[in-house]
């Protein structure tokens, strides 16, 4: 299998470069793609994602059974249209690529609304 090779982060620079020893065991607090970025290349061996559903769909959402989803009213998971959503799950994830040693795994968490579409961003990107 021939993987795409990995992405240098767009406009990273050395004065802004997070050492990774200042990353480990700690919460960061920020833009996920702007925090990836700042970090060393093929230095994480596991990411574990739960990027936003886009549940911030018009009208009633429901389940396979028809019962009723409760949406998010939050602005982190509201975007304009589908290739919105696209754009922002393409740039996380290539971010992540980025980052991920070369054996390194990646796990996304996901409903039915959005997984297919991380899935086809996850193939598009060369995972």
């Amino acid at each position: 299998m021939n993987a795409r090779p990995r992405p240098e982060p767009a406009g990273a620079h050395a004065e802004t470069a997070l050492p990774l020893a200042e990353a480990l065991e700690r919460v960061l607090v920020g833009d996920c793609i702007e925090l990836m970025n700042r970090l060393p290349a093929g230095s994480v061996d596991l990411i574990f994602a739960d990027p936003p559903y886009n549940l911030q769909l018009k009208g009633e959402l429901a389940r396979p059974d028809n019962s009723r989803v409760d949406g998010v009213d939050d602005d982190w998971d509201k975007f304009e249209n589908l290739a919105a959503y696209d754009r922002f799950t393409r740039g996380w994830l290539a971010a992540a690529r980025r980052l991920l040693k070369p054996d390194g795994t990646l796990w996304v968490i996901g409903s039915y609304h959005n997984i297919f579409r991380v899935g086809a961003a996850l193939q598009d990107l060369g995972f």
